[in-house]
């Protein structure tokens, strides 16, 4: 019994930690220009949805554009703030849009 409490515990960690990886460093090179989107018309069944325009993501060493979409306000007359890319000392970090 006591040899199995040190392997169990081995064990554990082994497979937590094989799943850690570093987190990605953030780019050096700032974005692209945003690409010119068409907006849609409002969904009929959805009146009140809000245009989340498109933006870039940072993927596997490069931008990938993700295309906008209409979305629901979490509350009534909330509004959209989008994200953005600020330039730091230490490379480009995503700053992530909100409603209020």
């Amino acid at each position: 019994m006591r040899r199995f409490f040190p392997l169990a515990f081995v064990l554990v960690l082994a497979i937590a930690t094989a799943h850690a990886q570093a987190p990605p460093s953030p780019p050096r090179m700032g974005p692209p220009e945003p690409q010119v989107e068409v907006i849609p018309p409002v969904p009929a069944p959805h009146p009140t949805w809000v245009w989340h325009g498109g933006y870039y993501r940072w993927h596997g060493g490069s931008y990938v554009w993700v295309p906008g979409a209409y979305m629901r306000p979490p509350h009534p007359g909330y509004r959209w703030y989008p994200g953005r890319w600020k330039e730091t000392s230490h490379g480009w970090v995503w700053v992530e849009g909100r409603w209020r």
